[in-house]
């Protein structure tokens, strides 16, 4: 069962695609969509993640910052993120700590599951059904942007 809306988003800290520490604390006062998928390169994670590439310039100047988090390290984001021009961040979640504190824990793999969380560090929607290849343009609707 995923988290409720109107609960307090679990802080986290971890490394990004890049290495580098990344916090849900580092984007307090914009909109986060933190988004949860099973693997790296795999066919539907790859269209999820090609749909908010192919929609991000639209969250661009709208203080909505897009995070997709996943049980896979950061060699392996990095890897993703490069062969299909990803321009938003990959959180790794090796250890699941992420996972788990979101309720999405798949039994050693993320399930599929976004969180839209307010400026205010609060979940406003949980989106657990989800298109792949449209859920970049999908959640730009959820948030009337």
């Amino acid at each position: 069962m995923t988290l409720s809306v109107g609960t307090p988003a679990p802080n986290f800290t971890a490394k990004d695609d890049q290495g580098n520490p990344v916090s849900l604390a580092d984007f307090a006062g914009k909109t986060v969509v933190l988004y949860f998928y099973p693997k790296d390169d795999t066919p539907g994670c790859t269209k999820e993640a090609q749909s908010f590439r192919d929609s991000y310039q639209e969250y661009q100047g709208k203080d909505i910052v897009v995070l997709g988090v996943s049980m896979d390290d950061e060699a392996s984001h990095r890897m993703f993120k490069e062969k299909y021009g990803l321009p938003f961040t990959l959180v790794a979640d090796p250890d699941g700590a992420i996972t788990k504190a979101y309720d999405v824990d798949g039994g050693g793999y993320a399930k599929r599951v976004t969180y839209l969380i307010n400026a205010a560090g609060v979940i406003d929607r949980v989106i657990d059904s989800v298109q792949t290849a449209t859920h970049g343009t999908d959640i730009l609707a959820e948030l009337g942007a």
